[in-house]
């Protein structure tokens, strides 16, 4: 068959990157409206957020929002009130559901200013998950602090389960390929959830946060018992030769996960630590382990900050 001529009649749907970029003095944001991410953070020359460029698919779900589960759900099937449903996974490789449903479908921007911007995005039912949430991500900017809130709202007509994660990788001056074993970190959790396969085997294990210097660790580990400041926040404190960061959870996150990228696509590989705020631990629908439950037409929300000092 000839190839269709060229014609001005013919519409064609955008096909170019899209973000949402917001500026603070020396900081820069942008946020991808293919799945609402964290694209890009840079302070002056530094990439704070280990990132990836517009108008491309992000190995390791980078930056991305997890709705309505963070991490894995072994081999995509979970029970709720009696129904047994099955989500799409992986592959037969991995054959898990992993990180939601929101991580390829279009965001728009709700609302914006020079340095604040909030993005959107609607769950529909579907088999394995037939519920209807909307879900909203405000992000604002300072010179020295990013401030991130996920906010949740149940718009079906009977009771929702969900949890909700974000999937920030943190880069202090290891732009190569196994450069963060320099990076020096201290994460706030007493306990660990024993993995297998990055699910959880049934067991916990009580955990010494005082990483100190990453070395030739190789670290995906979920954390919770979250040490708290007096104002309930939890701070992780990550370090290396561009400067020091503290990504802060407040007390609606209760699991962060911890991951040095070793599984990454080699020129990626442990030159960044993700360190992920979480509700829910892996396999939480499942295993019914802090699940959040919303009432038709009730709502959630969970911020989380991080803060950087330039070497």
């Amino acid at each position: 068959m000839p190839l269709e001529p060229s014609s001005t009649d013919l519409r064609w749907p955008a096909t170019g990157p899209r973000d949402a970029e917001v500026a603070a003095g020396p900081a820069r944001l942008a946020v991808d409206l293919r799945g609402g991410a964290l694209r890009e953070l840079v302070v002056g020359d530094w990439h704070v957020l280990d990132g990836y460029v517009s108008g491309t698919v992000p190995a390791g779900r980078r930056g991305g929002v997890l709705l309505p589960w963070p991490n894995r759900l072994r081999g995509g099937r979970w029970s709720w009130r009696g129904r047994d449903l099955q989500l799409d996974v992986v592959s037969e490789a991995s054959p898990n559901a992993v990180h939601g449903l929101v991580t390829a479908q279009p965001w728009q921007v709700l609302d914006q200013r020079p340095d604040a911007v909030t993005v959107g995005t609607a769950i529909e039912p579907r088999t394995g998950y037939p519920f209807r949430l909307a879900a909203a991500v405000d992000h604002t900017l300072t010179p020295d602090r990013l401030t991130v809130t996920v906010r949740v709202r149940n718009d079906g007509d009977e009771d929702a389960p969900f949890g909700a994660g974000m999937h920030p990788y943190f880069s202090v001056g290891a732009p190569a390929p196994g450069d963060v074993a320099a990076a020096e970190l201290t994460v706030p959790a007493r306990t660990a959830l024993v993995l297998d396969g990055g699910l959880p085997t049934g067991e916990r294990r009580p955990y010494d946060g005082a990483v100190g210097r990453v070395g030739d660790q190789a670290i995906d580990t979920a954390v919770t018992d979250l040490v708290r400041d007096d104002d309930g926040w939890a701070r992780t404190r990550l370090s290396g030769p561009a400067g020091a960061l503290e990504v802060a959870v407040d007390q609606a996150w209760t699991w962060l996960q911890v991951y040095t990228g070793d599984t990454l696509p080699p020129d990626q590989r442990r030159r960044s630590v993700a360190v992920e705020p979480m509700t829910c631990p892996p396999n939480a629908l499942a295993d019914d382990v802090d699940v959040l439950v919303l009432a038709p037409g009730e709502t959630w929300s969970g911020t989380w900050t991080v803060s950087w000092t330039p070497a």
